[in-house]
């Protein structure tokens, strides 16, 4: 690959896209942006892009604008003759639909996936996927990036005594482990059931956490309600200050001001891969950027170097 590589941005987290720019040291791509009265999306690259290694960075996240500025900006960028388009998506949308577990349902993050494709992306670069399997939902190559880096650096310099890392329920083991290992810490799991969707219930804590300092790590907080029970279920088990990190502050509805005041809870970290508004940055919130990391692998993947040594 030569070297002219170019980053662009797309309208749902542009200071992030910024950051990354800025961090990998180019200016942000330059484009247009406009909706029509009738709600359709326009975009239009101001620079030109034929025979460029194009990164276009985009969150998927609510509302459904997000997908569809993305997907032109793909098309738009094949037919100005890109050499290669990445598509970065900090956040991974309708990952959350990842089978078919009732009748006459759509598997969301496979159909994304197809639409990537189709629109004309060459590769995905993405964090934290709500399940690993989703990168075999494409047929191009995908790479994968960890949050777990940045915050186990975070909570390493608070030096927390007795910490326990705690999955907030059964899914979440896998990636609680992986911060475990990093944080030389135990590990304990909540088990939860879920009545109904955007709904959780904490009935069981497995795992010591009487007399610990607690870390609850998850791929996301939407509407803090498993956070919210996994901190009350963990606290009444003994346990003194409780901490949380997940990567995708989704916070939808009254989430932030849920997590707010929920006086068990320490300190919620979470990332940049989304945009925070400024009403839902509450004070518990702790905002950690991924803005390096992604511009190192931005770096790589255009020096075709390997990225899953940054996680070794």
């Amino acid at each position: 690959m030569g070297t002219n590589i170019k980053i662009f941005s797309g309208n749902a987290n542009r200071p992030l896209a910024e950051q990354i720019a800025k961090a990998y040291g180019i200016p942000l791509g330059a484009t247009e942006h406009k909706k029509f009265q009738d709600g359709e999306l326009w975009v239009k690259y101001n620079e030109n892009v034929r025979g460029a290694d194009v990164f276009l960075v985009q969150p998927t996240n609510s509302p459904s604008d997000n997908l569809i500025e993305l997907l032109i900006m793909v098309d738009a960028a094949r037919r100005a003759s890109a050499e290669r388009i990445t598509a970065v998506i900090p956040y991974f949308g309708y990952a959350r639909q990842d089978r078919k577990d009732q009748p006459r349902v759509s598997i969301t993050a496979k159909l994304v996936a197809n639409l990537l494709t189709t629109a004309g992306a060459d590769r995905v670069l993405t964090m934290d996927l709500h399940a690993p399997q989703i990168q075999g939902f494409f047929d191009i190559p995908l790479d994968h990036l960890y949050s777990s880096t940045i915050f186990c650096d975070y909570f390493r310099r608070k030096k927390i005594p007795d910490l326990v890392v705690m999955a907030p329920d059964v899914g979440g083991i896998r990636m609680a482990r992986a911060y475990a290992k990093r944080l030389e810490a135990p590990l304990a799991v909540v088990d939860k059931r879920r009545p109904a969707a955007n709904q959780a219930k904490a009935v069981n804590v497995i795992g010591e956490v009487d007399g610990r300092n607690v870390l609850i790590v998850d791929d996301l907080v939407d509407t803090g309600g498993t956070l919210v029970e996994a901190v009350q279920a963990i606290k009444k088990k003994g346990a003194k200050k409780i901490y949380a990190a997940c990567t995708h502050a989704i916070l939808s509805g009254k989430a932030a001001e849920r997590i707010q005041a929920c006086e068990e809870l320490e300190e919620l970290a979470v990332t940049d891969t989304v945009w925070i508004p400024e009403e839902k940055r509450v004070p518990k919130l702790q905002i950690l950027t991924v803005a390096n990391l992604f511009a190192e692998a931005i770096r790589r993947i255009h020096n075709n170097e390997s990225i899953s040594i940054l996680f070794d």
